[in-house]
Order: C-alpha cells, then sequence, then structure tokens
C-alpha cells in the first residue's frame, strides 16, 4: 500500500489505462502476464485490467478469478479471432489510452511510464516497444521469432498485439476486424495510419514472450498464418489503392509460385522426355527454380550481418528463412483465395488453440 500511495504522490498527472490481456487455453500463461502489469511502475490506482477470454476449456478462467484487480469478461464464439477478444475488451473500459496483451507476454515494469510520456504527442496515435523472446536459444524458431518481432525506432506503419492505442483512434476506426484469423494488428495500424495518426516504435523494452516454438510443424504453421494474413490484408486495402502489403505479397507469389512452376516444368521434362535432352532441360529448370527462390537472399549475408547486427554464421541462418519462407506463406496466400472463390473463409477452432509455454521458463 505504501508503495501504491509513493507512485501515485510521484505521478500524480498520469491518465488511466485500460490494460486488455486476450487468450484462449491460457492456464500456463495467464497469472504470470497479470503479475506482470500489477508489479509495474505505473499506479495501481490509474490501472483497469480487463481479461476477455475466447472460450477457455482448461483452468484459464479460474487463473482469471484469483485476481480481484481483473475484469473478466468470457466471449464463447464458435470460432475465435483476436480481433473479438481486443474489442470486446476495450469497449468494456473507458481509459483514454489502452495497453492490448497477448496472454503469453510479460509487460516491461518500465514501459507503461514511456509509453504514456511518449502519448503526449497528440498527433501519436499508437505506441509500441520492442518484444523480447524469453528463450531464443530454445530454437532456431524463437531466434528467428526474436529477430523479426522488432523494427528500427522511430515512426513505422505497423504494430503487433502488444502495443498502447489512443481511445480515440479506436472510436475512428471501430476497432479491430473481428474475422481476421491473421493479419489484424497490421491492418488496424493502416486503418489509423488513414485517419491521420502516426505509429511510433520506442527504443525501449516493452514485452518479453515465451513463443514455445521448437517443432518444424509449428514454424510451417505459423509462416502458413502469416501468408494468409498476407493476403487477407491487402484484399481489405488494396481496393482503395493502397500498396501495403502488396510488395511482401507479390514477393511471396513470384518466388514461391515461379520455383514450384520451374519444379513442375523440370519433373514433368523428366517425365515425359526420360533422355539426356530432357534431362538437360529438367536440370536447367530446376536451376532456374532455386535461382529464384535463394537470390538475392542468400547473396544478402553482409547486408543482414550489418542491418541485424549478426555473426555471419548467424546471417546465413537468416538468409535460409528468409529464402524457404515463403513456400508455405504461398501456401497461406492459396488457401485466401480458394477460400474466397468456394465461400470458405479460415477459421479457429477453439480446441487448436493453446498458449504454450517453455518448460524452463520463469
Amino acid at each position: 500500500m505504501k508503495d501504491e500511495q509513493a507512485r501515485m504522490a510521484e505521478h500524480p498527472e498520469l491518465p488511466d489505462i485500460d490494460c486488455i490481456i486476450i487468450g484462449v487455453n491460457s492456464e500456463k500463461t495467464l497469472e504470470r502476464c497479470i503479475n506482470s502489469i500489477l508489479k509495474g511502475s505505473y499506479p495501481q490506482g490509474a490501472l483497469h485490467l480487463i481479461y476477455a477470454d475466447g472460450g477457455s476449456t482448461d483452468n484459464t478462467i479460474p487463473v482469471a478469478r484469483r485476481f480481484s484487480e481483473v475484469s473478466l469478461i468470457e466471449l464463447n464464439p464458435e470460432y475465435p479471432t483476436p480481433g473479438l477478444g481486443r474489442n470486446a475488451g476495450w469497449k468494456a473500459g473507458n481509459s483514454p489510452y489502452i495497453q492490448f496483451l497477448d496472454s503469453d507476454t510479460i509487460l516491461d515494469p518500465e514501459w507503461l511510464l514511456t509509453a504514456v510520456r511518449a502519448m503526449n504527442n497528440p498527433a501519436i496515435g499508437a505506441v509500441r516497444g520492442y518484444r523480447k523472446e524469453l528463450h531464443p536459444e530454445h530454437s532456431f524458431f524463437n531466434w528467428i521469432g526474436d529477430m523479426e518481432w522488432n523494427t528500427t525506432p522511430g515512426e513505422c506503419d505497423s504494430f503487433g498485439g502488444d502495443v498502447l492505442v489512443r481511445r480515440t483512434a479506436l472510436e475512428a476506426t471501430g476497432g479491430y476486424d473481428e474475422e481476421l484469423v491473421g493479419g489484424e494488428d497490421p491492418e488496424l495500424s493502416w486503418r489509423i495510419s488513414r485517419q491521420g495518426w502516426k505509429i511510433l516504435m520506442l527504443d525501449a523494452l516493452m514485452t518479453r514472450h515465451d513463443l514455445a516454438m521448437t517443432k518444424t510443424s509449428q514454424y510451417l504453421r505459423r509462416s502458413f498464418r502469416s501468408g494468409y494474413g498476407f493476403a487477407a490484408v491487402q484484399s481489405r486495402v488494396g481496393a482503395t489503392g493502397s500498396s501495403f502489403w502488396k510488395a511482401e505479397q507479390r514477393r511471396i507469389i513470384i518466388k514461391g509460385g515461379g520455383f514450384l512452376s520451374f519444379t513442375t516444368a523440370a519433373l514433368l521434362l523428366c517425365m515425359v522426355q526420360p533422355n539426356m535432352i530432357g534431362f538437360a532441360g529438367a536440370a536447367l529448370s530446376f536451376m532456374a527454380a532455386c535461382t529464384l527462390l535463394f537470390s538475392p537472399r542468400l547473396f544478402r549475408v553482409e547486408k543482414f550481418m550489418r542491418e541485424n547486427k549478426l555473426t555471419k554464421s548467424d546471417a546465413k541462418k537468416y538468409a535460409w528463412h528468409c529464402s524457404l519462407v515463403v513456400l508455405p506463406q504461398l501456401s497461406g496466400i492459396s488457401r485466401f483465395y480458394l477460400g474466397q472463390i468456394f465461400n470458405r473463409p479460415l477459421k479457429n477452432k477453439r480446441r487448436h488453440l493453446k498458449t504454450g509455454l517453455s518448460t524452463t521458463a520463469t
């Protein structure tokens, strides 16, 4: 109590913040996330914690109810999406600022103070900081996630699931798209920017995160969904003439689609013309496929070393990722457009949603 009074006395001018946590089957991580908010430097009297649950079937709800400081929203959608939970959360509060968090994150103790100071500029609609993996050393996939969560400090074009947003920006845009199963954060970022607000990446730690990705199958599913998100978002914003994510989607289609086309042509040549001429043509076709897939990424090792402050060995690993990831992403893009044709969009199923935790996570 004395610590809380001291914090209020030190920062009497601080505005209220609604902290919105979302999750499904998050019993392993939710308590840690809530505690990280309550133990931070921001006065608890100015914080309003809301947990929006997407239909958990484990012990997540009892965990949330253990905290008197947390308001619980129990959603029970047939097909949960992040947008459903985040919208339910921010609409249930009335603070001028909203901090969104995924349940598998740990909020840095100083982040809210840092973020609110940045919001003193009325042109800023949202601020983000660094999201760092707890255990990048546990797997190649965790290491990739640790690299790709972040961008260079300064004005940026989008944010992820952890962000502090001005309420008026959410009210002006209507909040999150509740149908998107991927890309909902960048899509909202785009609409906030269109309303005239700026998005700022601060040179400060915002959250720590436990991706807990140790299997290739997890990596492939995540990459598939990122490709689906590229297509879903570009489909929405492209109607306005915006180029947001257009280049990213085009790169995936050209590199991934070209690789598959040339590889298929090589196989057909071997089958149709099983002689030296056919094999030579197949070899040339497959060389073209590999050149398209692996260039220029594998020839940018020096660039990755310089821009990402990587060793040569790590830069090579990152280059392999950048080259190969387009294949599952292409699959995700294809799934989106097939879903458009047959009116079968990708949907989350509650029984498949679960927040993991590294076995040695603290």
